[in-house]
């Protein structure tokens, strides 16, 4: 199995975050693709992206190919430090 993405997709509000025994982890779908990209440039890696983002999933779960594309453009950018989260129905 090639590894693929697997982002934090579950966002918790800031209450049960900030408690006691409040929910684990980040949520990063928001910010996933650029953080992987600077993980992968950081270790000379940034051409086996693809395969990671978009290939080794569909293959492993027997779906076709995505055809559509995105670019990567290095620039800075600063995530912010919180979001508005809205319920969709």
């Amino acid at each position: 199995l090639q590894h693929l993405i697997l982002p934090n997709s579950a966002p918790h509000i800031t209450a049960t975050k900030e408690s006691a025994c409040g929910c684990a982890g980040i949520y990063t779908a928001h910010a996933a693709v650029e953080l992987y990209a600077e993980a992968f440039e950081s270790e000379g890696e940034i051409d086996l992206i693809e395969g990671f983002l978009s290939l080794h999933g569909a293959a492993h779960y027997g779906l076709e190919k995505n055809e559509k594309n995105i670019t990567l453009v290095k620039k800075s950018w600063d995530v912010p430090q919180n979001m508005s989260l809205v319920e969709r129905m």
